[in-house]
């Protein structure tokens, strides 16, 4: 008989058996793992800090001039205005603002005197003491005028004189600048001198015309003619209709457009600095170029303005001669706005950074300077600044480069780079 024979069981369950490997399955587990990696080098690259980009400024030496900006306006230096010199019928006032008059020939008006009161003595030494005072101030503005023509003659026979020698190279710029800038301003006070000479005569004529008209009671008299005290232009018409009008009162105005000066009213902690003779810029009058003007007088009195913030402030009026040349030239008239800026220190060779790369840490001054590629905070040690840059006392040298309105996240060490 004859037995088949079975093969001998296993002793491992066939779930259990192990698996041929699969060539798919292993691609996709290497595909799982590189992309991982991807992923985590990609993080750690974007973790990693980066330079910032910054915008660079050197430190030079150059010519620094510190100013003082106000807002200003224009006006006539010598204005005059004509009053009526009796009380009387005044006829209409044919000038228009801007017309030209010419002193002692253009007539304004004619007032025909009414009934001339009866004096009493006290009108009477009232109206003599005008007359007094009229003449008393005529002979003080002749006087003035002598000794104001003698500094003119000496300061132009020094000018001439300066003139001479200034290709010898004898005399520093601004010295010669000083002594030009003399001159004009002597010149300018002899004219203005030769107008109080023409005022004081005109008032001292008026005051006689009134004793006159008021000696002569019950009867009114000639028309008296006003004519123009000085020449120049009319620049406002108080009384134009023809009316009743008590002596005194305001006709017209008269001044002469082309001897301008400026008017600024500046901070009393920055008058403090200014010096008449310094040199001033007009800006934003209009035209493309500024014009050039000199300080004449610091007022010594301060007065108290209230800003638009609603801040009392202490300002001072100072005042500025436009140049005789810009005057004519231009159309500037009375009352003008303007921007003045006056230079209240100077220094041709000064070290200097950009005021952007500086910044406060508690009260002192730093900047970042750049040390390679890294950032390095130093303390800087600065003097005057002039808004866009500012005097190096200590800290830096010319030649180093700093960053300009560096970023927040610039810090003491941190890599940066130049913006291009």
């Amino acid at each position: 008989m004859v037995t088949e024979e079975t093969p001998p069981a296993s002793s491992t369950p066939p779930w259990e058996a192990k698996k041929a490997p699969s060539k798919r399955g292993l691609a996709r587990k290497i595909i799982l793992w590189g992309s991982a990696i991807g992923v985590l080098a990609l993080v750690i690259y974007g973790l990693k800090p980066r330079p910032v980009e910054v915008e660079l400024a050197e430190v030079r030496r150059a010519p620094l001039t510190v100013h003082v900006m106000e807002e200003g306006k224009t006006r006539i230096r010598n204005r005059y205005i004509v009053a009526a010199p009796v009380t009387g019928s005044m006829r209409r006032v044919t000038l228009k603002a801007g017309d030209a008059v010419t002193a002692g020939e253009t007539v304004l008006t004619s007032i025909e005197p009414g009934i001339a009161p009866l004096l009493d003595a006290r009108s009477q030494a009232q109206t003599e003491a005008r007359i007094a005072s009229a003449e008393a101030s005529l002979s003080q503005a002749e006087q003035s005028l002598e000794m104001t023509r003698t500094a003119a003659r000496f300061a132009q026979t020094n000018w001439d004189r300066v003139k001479g020698t200034a290709a010898a190279a004898s005399i520093s710029a601004n010295d010669r600048d000083n002594i030009e800038r003399e001159a004009l301003m002597r010149q300018r006070e002899v004219r203005a001198q030769e107008f109080a000479i023409q005022v004081a005569t005109y008032e001292l004529t008026a005051a006689k015309a009134a004793l006159i008209q008021m000696n002569t009671p019950g009867s009114t008299g000639q028309p008296i003619e006003v004519r123009a005290p000085v020449s120049g232009r009319v620049l406002r018409v108080d009384q134009e209709s023809a009316q009743i009008i008590a002596a005194g009162t305001a006709i017209l105005e008269i001044g002469d457009p082309t001897d301008l000066e400026i008017e600024a009213e500046i901070l009393s902690r920055d008058a403090v600095t200014i010096r008449p003779g310094a040199p001033v810029s007009v800006e934003q009058w209009g035209g493309d170029a500024p014009l050039k003007a000199t300080v004449r007088l610091v007022e010594p009195a301060a007065f108290t303005k209230v800003s638009a913030l609603g801040v009392e402030e202490q300002r001072v009026i100072v005042l500025c001669d436009l140049d005789p040349a810009a005057a004519k030239t231009t159309a500037l008239g009375d009352r003008y706005r303007v921007e003045v800026r006056v230079a209240i220190w100077h220094e041709d060779d000064v070290l200097q950074v950009p005021s952007g790369a500086l910044f406060r840490e508690g009260s002192a001054w730093k900047t970042f300077l750049l040390d390679q590629d890294r950032a390095k905070n130093i303390p800087v040690e600065t003097g005057r600044t002039d808004g866009k840059w500012t005097q190096v006392l200590k800290g830096l040298q010319p030649g180093d480069r700093v960053l300009l309105q560096p970023p927040d996240i610039v810090a003491d060490g941190s890599q940066v780079i130049e913006r291009q």
